[in-house]
């Protein structure tokens, strides 16, 4: 009887000692919090009105340890844990807190030591099959020469784009009428692809005035268009347009924005944008096979210094969605690029629907272009019409 109620006794204590230490760990949280943001509202004023500095501290913050933290406090939140989770590292939560680095990624440190570092310094908003932070897209700027001389392409793109021997295809039963609601532009019209230019192989003269990126577009165009959605396809030469104005390659999209502002300003039924450009990854990161065909993956890039990027990831996501279900693997994923080193808006502040997709990389070839904007062009018009049907404002025609 006696060892039977020590036993309570014991437990009892335990018990009581868990929740002591529970409650303490809670208000040692709690304290250094209050702490930490006395000395950052000192240090840095700014913080006191921006509750965007708040966000931005607290995001490196795991949204398991915050349901561990109040998991002290209150039970409820354990049970949505998963069972294997891990117990919580205060130091190492402090430790990013207090100094944006986060030991997992090597980037958050190096990126302000080494020059020119923080040009792939980016986020994975949704990662792809395969993807991870050593292949994640990037662009690079062709050397100034290059950009000067015309190389020999192996195809000549009127061809591509209107093949005289292309059979007619039916018409779509639904269509938005004389209405071109989506609008293809190419802020680097120049980038090309290797297979298209005669005997080339050095990636960093992948440049091209006609046998280029734009060629994706207009096949995009026309492939929307045989679905019923009407597109309008920028023609302009942007990179002309910089090179007139004297500009470097770094401010292609301050060129860009005037053109898409023009567009919209002139054509009010336009609803999403597109921006389409070509990846500088080598083919093994951006080429797959589904069903015995070849695909150039594709990959979607925010600009998340703008108001819409929530938007415009949203968009991204539910297109990112539907390709991993009907094209798996064909999307490398989303990806945000933001701060110092990189333009972080790419003119997405112009549209809630607006999107820069990358169309494979400097070795992919035409067949494999073309199977992708086929594929693309299906899943953007499975959600084109969705939306509308939603909305309410999709014209049927019956044929």
């Amino acid at each position: 009887m006696k060892r039977s109620n020590t036993s309570r006794n014991m437990i009892v204590t335990l018990n009581g000692t868990s929740i002591k230490k529970g409650i303490v760990l809670s208000f040692i949280v709690l304290l250094m919090t209050f702490l930490l943001s006395g000395v950052l509202t000192s240090l840095k004023p700014e913080y006191r009105l921006n509750s965007s500095s708040i966000n931005d501290l607290t995001k490196n913050i795991d949204s398991e340890a915050f349901l561990q933290l109040l998991g002290a406090e209150n039970r409820f939140f354990i049970s949505a844990l998963p069972d294997q989770t891990e117990p919580i590292k205060l130091s190492s939560i402090l430790f990013k807190v207090a100094t944006s680095i986060n030991p997992d990624d090597p980037r958050s440190l190096l990126g302000r030591e080494l020059p020119g570092f923080s040009l792939y310094d980016s986020e994975i908003v949704v990662a792809g099959n395969g993807t991870n932070y050593t292949n994640m897209p990037y662009e690079s700027p062709p050397p100034t020469e290059v950009l000067e001389q015309e190389r020999e392409a192996s195809i000549n793109k009127n061809d591509v784009v209107n093949p005289s021997d292309e059979e007619p295809k039916a018409p779509p039963t639904l269509t938005t009428g004389d209405k071109k609601v989506v609008y293809i532009y190419n802020t680097h019209n120049t980038e090309s692809y290797l297979p298209l230019l005669e005997g080339e192989t050095d990636p960093n003269s992948a440049v091209h005035s006609e046998a280029n990126v734009t060629i994706v577009s207009e096949l995009l165009g026309k492939e929307l268009q045989s679905a019923g959605i009407g597109s309008q396809i920028e023609s302009t030469d942007i990179q002309q347009n910089v090179k007139q104005k004297g500009w470097n390659y770094a401010k292609s999209y301050k060129a860009s924005r005037t053109i898409v502002e023009s567009a919209m300003a002139t054509n009010q039924d336009i609803k999403y944008l597109i921006d389409i450009h070509r990846d500088s990854q080598r083919k093994g990161v951006t080429t797959i096979k589904i069903n015995n065909k070849s695909f150039a993956k594709i990959a979607f890039v925010i600009g998340g210094d703008n108001p819409n990027a929530e938007k415009n990831e949203q968009l991204a996501k539910e297109l990112h969605a539907l390709l991993d279900k009907k094209y798996p693997g064909l999307s490398r994923g989303i990806f945000e690029q933001k701060g110092k080193g990189v333009n972080g808006v790419y003119n997405q502040d112009l549209s809630n629907n607006a999107i820069l997709l990358e169309f494979g990389g400097v070795d992919n070839n035409l067949e494999e272009l073309k199977n992708t904007v086929a594929a693309v062009s299906d899943v953007f018009s499975e959600y084109f019409w969705q939306a509308e049907k939603v909305d309410g404002n999709a014209e049927s025609e019956k044929k």
